[in-house]
């Protein structure tokens, strides 16, 4: 089917699935194209292979799934499910926030093609709905007009996606450059300790000393400032 009729048929939720004539369903096949992105990377994912995972003709799929476009927004919000908070928010604001902030990196850690995929292409589906009003809902006790929760909602999750895509990139470099955190230390360490010897970095010469601070305190902690600056500016701190 042609990518123009896609497109006019409107985003892959709106149409509803084909009723299965057998084990083969669109969860199923969402469901395989997510062990393989978490496996082997976003690239690895096509029809043709997903069809070859669940053992199916790979033509069989497309009376579930259009097109790989969709296939991808369907693992996309399928993802974004896992970021939502099951249950009630802390009742502060702040607190609120930094429980769905957490969710977002625990999701991209488990699938840091997520970052790859959202930066491709537009996704807004169910979940990722589901998770902007859940968003929104933490900030319903400020009074605050609607730009301004938005405003305060767009800090935090640049925030977030700064530093997970930071973290993923770092995560996925070993599986893209065929080698181990620690072969790339080894490799490494002579390299800029020569560098740092030289004397021209000495604001960088403690970390070859001491190391660099975990990524779980920088999220902490940096979340922690940026809330408590924005708490500031509100009036709130």
């Amino acid at each position: 089917m042609g990518e123009s009729t896609e497109r006019a048929r409107g985003p892959v939720w709106a149409r509803d699935a084909a009723k299965p004539r057998s084990a083969l369903t669109r969860e199923a096949i969402v469901t395989a194209g997510l062990a393989i992105a978490d496996a082997e990377g976003l690239d690895a994912v096509s029809i043709r292979r997903v069809a070859a995972e669940l053992g199916a003709r790979t033509m069989s799929l497309y009376t579930h799934i259009g097109s790989k476009e969709d296939l991808l927004d369907l693992m996309a919000d399928e993802a974004a499910a896992e970021v939502l908070v099951p249950g009630e928010l802390p009742g502060d604001w702040r607190e609120a926030l930094t429980v769905i902030a957490r969710r977002e990196r625990e999701a991209v850690r488990r699938h840091p093609w997520m970052i790859e995929l959202v930066s491709r292409r537009s996704v807004v589906g169910p979940n990722m709905l589901r998770h902007v009003e859940q968003t929104m809902s933490a900030l319903s006790g400020l009074d605050l007009p609607i730009e301004g929760k938005f405003h305060v909602i767009a800090a935090v999750n640049d925030y977030s996606s700064g530093f997970v895509l930071r973290e993923a990139r770092e995560r996925m470099a070993p599986r893209r450059d065929g080698w181990t955190d620690a072969e790339r230390d080894a490799f490494m360490r002579p390299y800029l300790q020569r560098l740092i010897d030289t004397g021209e970095f000495p604001n960088l010469a403690p970390l070859m000393k001491d190391g660099i601070p975990s990524t779980d305190d920088n999220f902490e902690r940096g979340l922690r400032w940026l809330l408590d600056g924005i708490a500031r500016d509100l009036g709130r701190g």
